[in-house]
């Protein structure tokens, strides 16, 4: 699931190794100069707002999954092959490189991984950098989303396991709520931030600090889990924690962004589920 600096660094070079330059940051949403001024060699910057996400009605949140055709064809722009080896980061925590890295794992791509403490950790190797931008030998990849299981609002409603909620702990409170139409939760949901799967370097726990962390939370590790966010996209960090942690879950993609869209759907407040 995770992968080190240097052996990151040690691929450079191999014609199977593409890497997935994948920033984006909700105050900041395209990361293409930053990218520009400083990325990993042969890193191809990832468009998260149009190429990992699609777009519909409010009620189905503020990054739905993309349309599959849509998203085959940006991985091949990407030069993603069926042999690929894919490496996505970011400078966020791996909050929005595990996007990419869900998505690819649903698809059916065999070896996805995330760059574990992601730009900060390669800059601490003293590793260089490249300027500019990146525009590979376009791929032949092809996808199949649907290898992962995916929740929808009913279920999130009656989930009969720990839902989590990634976003956080004040905004799972209700105390406040900066881009979506109603504050609080989920009813019943489990608050569980992101921030809590990685250690003071941005790297992630290990797993059983991850399984340690998810027990004190409540969580059941051998009976179903699912997560949600704001949009989709930090839930996925979440799931790769569980995932280093040894555990399956499902993603909720429309998360709170299309539940708080839905008058119908109930709004819980408080530290409580």
């Amino acid at each position: 699931m995770l992968v080190d600096a240097s052996e990151v660094h040690a691929l450079l070079g191999d014609p199977w190794l593409v890497l997935l330059d994948v920033r984006w940051r909700l105050d900041a949403p395209d990361g293409r100069p930053a990218h520009r001024d400083g990325h990993l060699p042969s890193a191809v910057y990832v468009d998260l707002e149009r190429e990992l996400a699609g777009h519909g009605a409010p009620v189905d949140g503020r990054h739905p999954l993309p349309d599959p055709a849509a998203l085959q064809a940006s991985a091949r722009r990407w030069g993603v092959r069926s042999d690929s080896v894919v490496v996505a980061y970011d400078d966020l925590g791996g909050l929005s490189a595990a996007r990419a890295w869900w998505l690819l794992r649903d698809a059916g791509v065999a070896d996805v991984r995330v760059l574990d403490g992601g730009l900060a950790a390669w800059r601490r190797e003293g590793l260089r950098l490249e300027t500019g931008d990146v525009d590979p030998e376009p791929g032949d990849v092809v996808l199949h989303p649907g290898a992962l299981p995916v929740i929808d609002a009913d279920a999130a409603a009656a989930f009969p396991g720990a839902l989590l909620d990634a976003r956080a702990a004040e905004r799972y409170r209700g105390e406040v709520e900066p881009v979506d139409p109603r504050a609080g939760h989920i009813p019943g949901a489990i608050s569980a931030p992101t921030a809590g799967n990685l250690d003071a370097d941005g790297r992630f726990l290990p797993p059983e600090a991850l399984r340690s962390r998810f027990r004190a939370l409540g969580v059941d590790l051998g009976a179903p889990v699912a997560a949600y966010c704001g949009s989709g996209v930090t839930a996925s960090h979440e799931l790769l924690a569980l995932a280093v942690a040894g555990v399956d879950g499902a993603l909720y993609p429309g998360s709170w962004s299309a539940w708080s869209n839905d008058p119908s759907r109930p709004v819980a407040t408080g530290p409580v589920p």
